[in-house]
């Protein structure tokens, strides 16, 4: 093997956007992936004869257009498309929500159920869009460290002054979003319960709580910072699935010499002096570099990948000690026909059927399903997402039949005592609770299903190392973002032992398919390369605990 630089634990999209960075930087770069091809939850595979689809993640709109610009990922095969509609939630037998792209379509849409939420619709659409270009100006930004000398002090005074020119309405916007419900949030907006719950939703994905918890606000807009082929705040389809994302970062990758392996599973981080040196693959053979870059979540990290003793316990509970967990359901279903809804009816081809569908029409729905979760184990009527990406893309199905993703919440990470992910009995007889869930909305579905995978939060823990299931590698809760991600003094991408680096979606900004953290791990790398400051001032502070 030939001199590294870096060796970068797994090949997600953020480890791949990483190390395309680093790369054409001149590094030698090295990849190792577990599984048998790269992509992490970003991959596409056939799950039933004839039918592929995105295995996990499973919708584009946080892809940040530096990334795609800078990996000239369009050249390597990416092509990204528009829903023909943005959402369409079913209400009942009669009435339903369609949200198309337009503010005239939308206010017309919203104002079936409430004329007042309708004229309030242009206003709340200009503040989330005002707080939203607030985080577009952070996904990019290494955020200041606490405790971190001069370098950081002054880090932190140029995000005040970008805080300051904010108006005190921006500000009190701001804060609202960061720290209180989305219910509590959306009664200051709205009247309908079916148009709270429509917003609502974008609170609860991938976030184990119900709407009225307090932080909820926050994912919301987490939500809301993305776009699709310069179109802010759109949500689109990859053709070919999420794996094309990961296909195009690979072959960009490739492009500027990075080394891939798959098949290769790390044991162990190889450490030395208080620093990370190189990694033991499960077979035993040992590889060596300047840099290792972790693109696991880290409480797996701490839990798995580094020996007890490398670093002090104080440390090492701050990192396993992470809240995790997004009580998150995957499934996709082969169709042999689509979804006839008897609030929309028709199984040809219309608008609704290419939007994201929603099952999740009240807030107290959405309260009850998270609720039931904590009681039971799952929800008896769970929130479910369906997209159903052959609308878009003919190359997942067969002529005239469909795939369809959903998006289940919310099921608990670890079920009650006595029960267990792992009994395949548990994970079908909820698997048919999500069917008919559908199917009171849509009476066809069920018998239209002709082929199904099912992702439980255990599956997604053993197949894409999600600690209990959390597709953001880490709760977005207020005390787990910004120069508190993954924990208050590791916001830098840098680890406690030097030359380790984190590149995934525990670091800032967080989850979704994005490839910010591999972009902004990776900047700071190529500093610290430059010069061993850096790397020495980081190992003294972990000495010094």
């Amino acid at each position: 093997m030939q001199h590294l630089d870096a060796i970068i634990v797994g090949g997600g999209h953020n480890g791949l956007t990483c190390a395309a960075y680093l790369a054409g930087a001149g590094l030698k770069v090295l990849v190792l992936e577990k599984n048998a091809a790269v992509g992490g939850a970003a991959f596409t595979e056939e799950f039933h004869p004839g039918f592929r689809n995105s295995v996990a993640a499973y919708t584009v709109s946080l892809l940040n257009p530096k990334v795609i610009a800078d990996l000239e990922l369009a050249r390597h095969g990416l092509r990204i498309v528009h829903r023909p509609a943005a959402n369409f939630w079913p209400v009942d037998d009669k009435r339903y929500l369609l949200m198309r792209g337009g503010l005239a379509e939308r206010q017309a849409a919203v104002a079936q159920f409430s004329q007042a939420d309708a004229k309030r619709l242009p206003a709340y659409d200009a503040m989330l869009e005002r707080a939203a270009d607030v985080l577009r100006d952070l996904v990019l930004t290494t955020p200041p460290n606490a405790g971190g000398g001069v370098a950081e002090l002054i880090k932190g005074a140029g995000l005040g002054r970008r805080m300051m020119a904010l108006s005190l309405d921006e500000k009190r916007v701001l804060l609202d979003l960061f720290t209180r419900s989305a219910s509590d949030f959306l009664d200051g907006w709205f009247e309908s319960d079916v148009v709270k719950a429509a917003f609502a939703f974008d609170g609860i994905v991938g976030n184990y709580a119900a709407p009225s918890t307090p932080g909820t606000a926050y994912v919301l807009l987490h939500h809301c910072f993305g776009e699709v082929n310069g179109k802010r705040g759109a949500w689109g389809h990859a053709i070919g699935g999420m794996g094309a994302i990961s296909a195009a970062l690979a072959a960009a990758a490739t492009q500027r010499g990075v080394l891939i392996r798959t098949d290769t599973k790390v044991a162990r981080i190889i450490t030395r002096n208080d620093a990370a040196v190189g990694v033991k693959l499960t077979d035993g053979e040992q590889i060596f570099a300047r840099t290792v870059v972790a693109n696991v979540p880290p409480k797996l990290l701490f839990r798995d990948l580094i020996a007890p003793d490398a670093v002090p316990s104080e440390t090492r509970a701050q990192f396993t000690g992470m809240k995790a967990g997004s009580g998150t359901f995957r499934m996709n279903v082969a169709l042999s026909e689509l979804p006839d809804f008897t609030c929309r009816p028709g199984t040809q081809q219309q608008d609704h059927h290419g939007a994201g569908i929603v099952i999740g029409p009240t807030l107290d729905y959405l309260e009850r399903a998270y609720l039931d979760a904590r009681l039971e184990g799952w929800s008896r009527e769970p929130v479910v997402e369906m997209l159903i990406p052959s609308t878009l893309d003919d190359t997942l199905a067969p002529p005239g039949q469909h795939v369809a993703s959903l998006f289940v919440q919310h099921v608990a990470p670890h079920l009650p005592a006595g029960r267990s992910w792992a009994n395949a009995h548990e994970k079908a007889t909820f698997a048919d609770v999500v069917i008919n869930t559908v199917n009171r909305h849509a009476p066809n579905f069920a018998a239209s299903v002709v082929g199904r995978q099912v992702l439980s939060p255990l599956d997604l823990e053993n197949r894409f190392g999600m600690v209990d299931g959390d597709i953001f590698h880490g709760a977005l809760s207020l005390d787990q973002l910004f120069s508190a991600r993954p924990r208050l003094g590791f916001a830098d991408y840098r680890l406690p032992l030097a030359g380790l680096y984190l590149c995934g979606s525990g670091a800032h900004p967080g989850g979704g398919v994005t490839g910010a953290p591999g972009h902004n791990a990776a900047r700071e790398i190529l500093r610290d390369l430059s010069g061993p400051l850096r790397a020495w001032t980081r190992r003294s502070r972990h000495k010094k605990g």
